[in-house]
């Protein structure tokens, strides 16, 4: 070899993400981390094991646990909408039961962990002001499509003029998340169906000439 030879520098490895990176099988699995731990409880060695990268890749990719949960937080719930469609239902209580009953599907499915990412989350982030209020408008968002539906349903005389729309949202949205809590707990598909039974039973009863039609339709 000459003297004057120049050896060509070795390649540096890429820092940061992976070229391999694939951001949605990524995400989740850092969403059953999340859902299976709550947040405070997911350790940052978890999560890049279950991702299958290491820790300066996800700050890379998401900015810090934070960032990352509040990705994994928006991936879930769009997944979660996909899999309890109910706002198209014919009638506001058929929307309210089958969503409920779909729920109920979820928190005691296998594949994953029991109950809701997104309730765990609540409370056990109670450290993190940025996740708790985001969580916070998650719920509100939630609360405002089940009042919108529910105000359809006055509108179209199924419900009394003067229900309150926004109370019976509260309702069931409460409904929900216990049906969350108990599952994360063990209960079964048919307990939280029971549940299910037992809340609709609250639902107002529409007005008199809405029965009297209904009756003449079933007669």
């Amino acid at each position: 070899m000459k003297k004057d030879a120049v050896t060509a520098p070795r390649p540096r490895k890429p820092r940061g993400r992976p070229r391999s990176f694939d951001r949605e099988a990524a995400l989740d699995a850092a969403m059953k981390v999340f859902w299976s731990k709550g947040f405070e409880g997911a350790s940052l060695a978890e999560l890049t094991e279950a991702m299958g990268i290491n820790p300066p890749s996800l700050y890379a990719a998401f900015g810090d646990k934070e960032g990352l949960f509040l990705e994994a937080a928006a991936r879930y719930e769009a997944q979660l909408r996909d899999a309890c469609p109910y706002a198209d239902e014919p009638t506001a209580r058929e929307s309210v039961e089958k969503l409920l009953t779909d729920l109920v599907g979820v928190f005691t499915g296998t594949g994953h962990p029991r109950g809701c990412m997104l309730v765990l989350a609540a409370a056990t982030a109670s450290a993190s002001p940025r996740l708790q209020a985001a969580l916070a408008e998650r719920r509100a968002g939630a609360r405002a499509r089940f009042k919108t539906r529910i105000e359809q349903g006055i509108r179209e005389g199924e419900l009394p003029a003067d229900t309150d729309s926004g109370s019976l949202a509260n309702f069931y949205v409460a409904v929900i998340i216990g049906m969350a809590m108990q599952a994360r707990d063990g209960a079964t598909r048919k307990g939280l169906l029971a549940t299910v039974e037992s809340a609709m039973r609250a639902w107002p009863e529409p007005p008199k000439a809405s029965r009297s039609r209904r009756d003449a339709l079933a007669a």
